[in-house]
């Protein structure tokens, strides 16, 4: 959620705020709002796809500072959207505006565009820190007011909202959360982190001792993400409030402070109620009451327990008990064991793919993954063959419920309409129901993830553990991307890996790594080649619009790999991707050879490296990276240009072939 206005306003008051030392307590951590700041703070790229290895070296940071003071986080996660929807129209408007923030800097402008993979990074950082966290079932705000009154310990976010919740120990703004300037105490020696922390008592003084009951009224009557209702526009043209200024922000906190003291006139909200509605009309008057008492429940903290939650991994609501989902289901929901795109193809039958910075003119790099999303959700329908119209002369057609899916075309938001893969030959039946799924045999359940990535188990033999899901993905992306994948890229996505495997034995607390064969001369030279890089510097749209793919199509192959209950190991992201270093392998490998000959001087990474390339090219069909000549140049390019004029003219996207030994079809009904 969130007020506008609110947050910039309380900041030039400081008189509502309260000076602490924070050390020695519990801290509950709005953990969507942590990684976003935390990312965006602190300088990181967004242009190249992100740095997870430079992200997570923050988050150690910030959580071991935390340590340092001892201070114990409870980190508490957004899940999948409200089942009701009300937020569908906010959520398509912030997806606009990131398809815009997108399209600059792809130009080379500014914006905010987080990298696909931070959440799923993230979430790996908290189970290695052993750093207790819970994904909510929905929204999390009302969650995390519960749990930090039920510890009494204050909440660390930057959501206006909290200033409206009444919390027992306060809200701590995260940009007055100074972690990066760790202090000592004079007489104890103890450690501890300057704070500020937004007083309600005193923020209610201000406002002639307001009842602090009257600010959820406060807070849906100033709208925030949800709530828009036109009568209540009705009031303020007609009720007496302070003029604000002709500036925007001038006129925001001109509202702000008008209504707070036309407000604090009133004993109670019913009070208050009443009187608004005397400035409407009669046939408003009633469904405006109903909005604004049904909104101000918004503003109360939630029935689930999440002290339960941390202590005996029990997580209990209304909201879940209405979803009717299987347990096991839940339980990987509330661990984050399963991503919220999981629960709102389940429950809302719809998705949202997140733009990331990428060629504009073609179509979004998320169309590479169509053929993996419908399989995921052909595995939450359980869609049999029997479903299926197998008529002669006659395409098939699923008779399941269509998907939904906001994706871009150009530079728009746009609805599609996707149904499910259906499952065939030995992946149909009962046995594959989703209220099963977990018990199918490990042995199967890997099949079914190798088939959907058209990839078979000895073509990864020569790979070690970890790697083997990035490596499947890589031979998926490899014949599914557009445009089509060349050596340079290859080479350098995994170049790129064999970094982050030095960087990781590099930095192993483990003695015995460190006397592995591990060159620190290739380690600092890759280094170097990462450092080298100018945010001036125009970016290569098609090069990063297939590196883009690529991580599109490590997401959806991470989530129906944990639907499927991790029947391979989950790659540590740290060190799979880092967005500036693989860019500028990218340059380097178009003109020379130099980052695959140093390899030589390691034959331990060489081997891994030649491993991986041998893989994607056996996967891939012979001559597939052979140059073509130029008159075959012009004749493709004449086709592609073709191609992409249906599309635009139709609004769909044109979708790549399946590989032949993909049991799944690629089926969609247009827009």
């Amino acid at each position: 959620m969130g007020i506008q206005g609110l947050m910039s306003y309380v900041s030039e008051h400081q008189e509502f705020f309260v000076d602490l030392q924070l050390r020695n307590t519990n801290v509950i951590i709005d953990g969507n709002n942590l990684y976003h700041r935390l990312y965006f703070d602190s300088g990181l790229d967004i242009r190249h796809g992100g740095d997870y290895d430079s992200f997570t070296d923050i988050m150690h940071k910030f959580f071991e500072t935390l340590t340092l003071c001892n201070i114990q986080p409870y980190v508490v996660l957004d899940g999948g959207c409200d089942a009701s929807d009300k937020k569908l129209a906010t959520i398509k408007e912030r997806a606009r505006e990131k398809i815009q923030s997108a399209h600059s800097l792809s130009c080379g402008g500014g914006g905010s565009v987080l990298p696909l993979l931070t959440r799923e990074v993230f979430k790996q950082i908290l189970t290695k820190l052993q750093v207790p966290f819970v994904q909510s079932f929905s929204e999390a705000d009302r969650d995390i007011v519960s749990l930090a009154n039920h510890l009494i310990c204050p909440v660390l976010t930057l959501d206006s909202d909290f200033c409206i919740f009444d919390l027992k120990a306060g809200y701590c703004p995260l940009n007055y959360f100074q972690w990066r300037n760790l202090c000592t105490c004079k007489d104890t020696q103890d450690c501890f982190i300057p704070a500020r922390c937004f007083s309600l008592e005193r923020f209610c003084k201000h406002f002639s001792n307001m009842n602090k009951t009257l600010l959820p009224l406060f807070a849906v009557m100033s709208g925030n993400d949800y709530i828009n209702l036109p009568a209540i526009e009705t009031f303020f043209s007609k009720v007496h409030l302070p003029v604000g200024s002709s500036r925007q922000k001038g006129r925001k906190h001109a509202r702000i402070r008008g209504l707070l003291n036309w407000l604090s006139r009133f004993a109670d909200p019913a009070e208050a109620i009443e009187n608004v509605l005397t400035y409407l009309k009669k046939t408003e008057k009633e469904e405006t009451r109903q909005f604004l008492s049904t909104f101000m429940e918004e503003y109360e903290p939630s029935s689930v327990n999440l002290k339960d939650f941390f202590q005996h991994g029990v997580y209990e609501s209304e909201e879940v008990k209405k979803s009717e989902l299987p347990q096991w289901i839940l339980t990987a929901l509330a661990k984050g064991l399963l991503a919220p795109f999981v629960s709102d193809a389940l429950i809302l039958r719809r998705t949202i793919l997140h733009v990331q910075v990428e060629n504009m003119q073609r179509p979004s790099a998320h169309t590479t993954t169509l053929p993996i999303r419908q399989v995921i959700y052909g595995l939450l329908l359980n869609t049999s063959q029997s479903s299926l119209d197998t008529s002669p002369n006659k395409q098939p057609i699923l008779s399941t419920p269509i998907f939904h899916e906001f994706d871009r075309i150009q530079k728009a938001l746009k609805k599609s309409f996707v149904q499910a893969a259906a499952l065939s030959g030995n992946f149909c039946g009962d046995q594959y129901s989703l209220t099963v799924l977990n018990e199918v045999p490990l042995a199967d359940r890997q099949l079914l993830f190798l088939e959907t990535l058209g990839v078979t188990p000895s073509t990864l033999e020569p790979i070690p553990s970890l790697l083997k899901l990035p490596m499947a993905v890589t031979c998926y992306w490899a014949q599914h991307s557009e445009p089509k994948v060349k050596l340079p890229h290859i080479k350098a996505l995994l170049l790129g890996v064999v970094f982050g495997e030095l960087d990781k034995m590099l930095h192993s607390p483990d003695p015995e790594v460190l006397h592995l064969e591990v060159n620190k001369i290739v380690y600092d030279q890759f280094l170097k080649w990462k450092k080298r890089k100018s945010q001036k510097e125009a970016l290569e749209l098609d090069a990063a619009h297939i590196l883009c793919q690529w991580q599109c199509c490590l997401q959806m192959g991470l989530y129906l790999n944990q639907l499927l209950c991790s029947p391979l190991p989950e790659p540590d992201l740290t060190w799979l991707y880092s967005g500036t270093l693989v860019h500028r392998l990218y340059h380097e490998l178009k003109s020379t050879s130099t980052p695959e000959n140093l390899l030589s001087v390691s034959p331990r990474m060489y081997q891994l490296y030649c491993n991986m390339v041998h893989v994607v090219k056996d996967a891939t069909p012979p001559g597939f990276f052979q140059k073509k000549s130029k008159s075959q140049k012009k004749k493709n390019k004449q086709a592609t240009n073709q191609v992409l004029e249906k599309t635009q003219s139709t609004m769909l996207e044109t979708l790549p072939s399946c590989s032949s030994n993909n049991r799944f079809a690629t089926l969609m009904v247009e827009n």
